[in-house]
């Protein structure tokens, strides 16, 4: 693993340094950004930022210049996360579509589908969500119920999707449905994109324990596909969206950036408060650190396998298991760093961070869940990686 940067990764650093410094809403380093009551204000805020950023070419780098991005390697996209996680600036509303379909498109779908959708995706002027999961197919995604019936001209949709991030905003849906009923579970499924405002498309938000409504579930009512919104050969979608999923568990830059925002403020509050002359909460202060670092490290790790021209492999499973479970044990961290503070929420004047630090507590308690269960990424790693054999059944 050589980690040295090359001169043309160290100017980019210092390109996107600089353009954050003159065009961040609040001082470099040091704000935050705003709390939203109302989250169609805060993804109106985001799609801004997001258009401004992909102006600038500071999302999707390793996309094809002709998309937007700069046609760097996965170092430069890396190089760019952390400069965002340095400067604590905003996540990318528009994520879903940038790190997992945008890449899925980019793999499997034809020329005439890159060029309809692709070009819309860095600059959030269209948003895309994932109708992967349903009520009964989750962690086992190719149990999938929801069914495609040929159709004059393409297919009918029906079924249910759920845990669909943003579905309420999203003007396209990536999906997954069973289009050859007859055929072995993991064939026989073909991958869809669906206009969210079709009819026939109801998306209902979930209320979360945060208190927010960005899941929804999503029913598909006959809903009509043309036979040029099939990503790849029908019947071979569990392909297609095992590309979707290896690089959504995989390096995770969103989830890097995250985390060290998270330990950067999480030492910041346990210095204003005191709480770190604690040798307990030290102790486990200095576990985060070290955890973070861990996590790091294996994004580079995986990264310098891509720039040698190999794939993520098994080894995702690994990456996905630990930053699910150290989020959540850097969270504990953090409610034992808040004390009496923590069951606090946000409006109270004796709250260190507003309610931040509770809602991103809530948020993680489904980290070992979405993505995949930490069970599923065992039996991964147990499988595939360990090459242990099957439990017989």
């Amino acid at each position: 693993m050589d980690l040295t940067p090359t001169p043309d990764q160290e100017a980019l650093r210092h390109e996107c340094r600089q353009w954050l410094q003159q065009n961040l809403p609040w001082e470099y380093g040091q704000g935050l950004p705003p709390l939203f009551d109302d989250l169609a204000e805060e993804v109106a805020y985001l799609r801004k930022w997001q258009a401004a950023l992909a102006e600038a070419r500071f999302v999707g780098v390793s996309w094809p210049v002709e998309f937007g991005g700069r046609g760097a390697g996965p170092l430069h996209h890396y190089i760019v996360q952390e400069e965002l996680a340095r400067a604590r600036a905003p996540e990318l509303v528009g994520r879903l579509g940038v790190n997992l379909i945008g890449p899925t498109l980019l793999a499997h779908g034809t020329d005439e589908q890159k060029q309809r959708w692709l070009p819309s995706i860095l600059p959030a002027e269209q948003l895309f969500c994932q109708l992967f999961s349903e009520p009964d197919a989750g962690s086992d995604l190719a149990s999938l119920s929801t069914r495609a019936v040929p159709a004059d001209g393409g297919w009918r949709l029906s079924g249910q999707k759920v845990w669909t991030s943003y579905a309420q905003f999203a003007d396209w849906g990536l999906c997954l449905a069973r289009s050859h009923p007859d055929e072995p579970k993991h064939r026989g499924i073909t991958v869809f994109m669906v206009n969210m405002h079709a009819p026939g498309v109801d998306i209902r938000p979930l209320r979360q324990i945060t208190d927010e409504s960005n899941f929804n579930e999503v029913f598909l009512n006959d809903v009509f596909v043309a036979h040029d919104q099939v990503i790849g050969e029908p019947g071979n979608g569990w392909r297609v969206s095992q590309s979707t999923l290896t690089v959504e568990r995989g390096t995770n830059p969103r989830q890097l950036v995250i985390h060290l925002q998270l330990l950067e403020e999480l030492f910041r509050l346990a210095a204003d408060t005191g709480r770190n002359q604690d040798p307990v909460i030290r102790q486990a202060l200095a576990r985060s650190y070290i955890e973070v670092r861990l996590f790091q490290l294996q994004n580079w790790r995986v990264l310098s396998r891509l720039a040698h021209g190999r794939d993520h492999g098994p080894e995702s499973a690994t990456a996905k298991l630990f930053w699910s479970e150290m989020s959540q044990r850097l969270h504990r961290t953090a409610m034992d760093v808040l004390g009496a503070a923590a069951p606090l929420w946000r409006g109270d004047p004796h709250n260190p961070g507003e309610g931040r630090w509770q809602r991103s507590w809530l948020y993680y308690q489904a980290a070992t869940i979405f993505a995949g269960t930490s069970e599923i990424q065992r039996n991964i790693i147990a499988e595939r990686t360990l090459g242990l054999p099957r439990e017989p059944r």
